[in-house]
């Protein structure tokens, strides 16, 4: 069998640990890899990746290494001619022009809803990995990069709360999370943080501000809140004009990690993570499964159908809220 991979969307940290495990995973059980750099444009424009002997297939020695890695060495992107049915028609002839029999795409929703759209006119075999920052994905307790964006996170706000305590300031940092607070509310808890804003929650400015003058009153001298930049009143910059104009008691300043989260060194738990479904995804797509994500839930591997995978919207334990609550004392 030939089996395609490749990543699409937003780079997270750890696929090219994923990739090295759907090549050494295929090529030990007798299969062929190819790699198509670029994502579904790639697949699109023929772009292939190529070995250093000029191979038109991935060699166990072509992902030496790359476990290590942040970003993707097959690189990324998004496709708005994918999203055609023209585009989506000369994706399956280039398919089989290459002789691809099944695909293992590496991404978010947006990589799964093309999987879904490309399933309509393949017949061949379709095994996604989770590979997103966001962690917004259902049939994954977590999905790829998104434990190096928290820790890169909470980094950052640990570094801004040293300047924090010295200048007596409040500091609003904004991390990613367009549609969903993961990344904050992780990042808010493990950086002690007293407040967190994000979207599946109201955010109440005047609630913030009575919090702000009692922690005051209490005699804190700093203050990190944490905001998702998809918080339903607005990014940081937004949220801490209306926290003046409400009569926030402190001085405060803006800081924006922006995609400085989705590089580095992809995390121990990114790299065991990405290993294991990308090995089971290869294993899924050899005992005929297709249409579905390979994710892991409660330790244990799981396939859920791609289009449940962003059906609903992923659920944050209300209890990692209330315990930031109860700690920011």
């Amino acid at each position: 069998m030939r089996i395609g991979v490749f990543c699409s969307g937003g780079d997270a940290p750890g696929m090219n640990a994923c990739i090295r495990a759907v090549v050494r995973r295929a090529i030990s059980d007798g299969h062929e890899v190819v790699g198509i750099n670029r994502g579904y444009q790639g697949l699109l424009d023929e772009d292939f990746f190529v070995t250093e002997a000029s191979e038109p297939t991935m060699s166990l020695r072509s992902v030496s290494g790359w476990a290590r890695f942040g970003g993707s060495f097959l690189r990324s992107s998004r496709s708005p001619e994918f999203r055609t049915d023209a585009g989506q028609f000369k994706a399956v002839a280039n398919l089989a022009k290459h002789r691809i029999d099944a695909l293992i795409p590496i991404g978010g929703d947006g990589t799964f809803h093309g999987a879904v759209d490309l399933a309509k006119h393949w017949s061949g075999r379709i095994v996604g990995c989770p590979g997103t920052i966001d962690n917004d994905l259902m049939g994954t307790d977590f999905t790829i990069g998104f434990s190096t964006a928290v820790q890169t996170a909470v980094e950052a706000v640990d570094k801004i709360r040293d300047t924090a305590e010295s200048h007596e300031r409040m500091f609003l940092v904004e991390v990613m999370g367009r549609h969903s607070g993961f990344i904050a509310v992780h990042t808010a808890l493990a950086a002690s943080a007293e407040c967190v804003c994000i979207p599946e929650t109201k955010t109440d400015i005047p609630a913030i501000v009575r919090d702000l003058h009692e922690l005051k009153a209490r005699g804190k001298t700093s203050v990190m809140m944490i905001v998702a930049e998809g918080d339903e009143e607005g990014d940081a910059a937004k949220l801490n004009e209306e926290l003046k104009a409400a009569g926030n008691p402190f001085s405060t300043r803006c800081v924006i990690l922006g995609h400085l989260q989705r590089g580095g060194s992809p995390s121990p738990e990114d790299r065991i993570l990405a290993s294991s479904v990308g090995d089971f995804a290869v294993q899924s797509i050899l005992e005929g499964h297709t249409g579905m994500m390979a994710g892991i839930v409660g330790g244990q591997p799981t396939l859920t159908p791609f289009e449940d995978t962003y059906a609903e919207h992923k659920p944050i334990p209300s209890e990692l809220s209330s315990l930031i609550e109860r700690l920011a004392r």
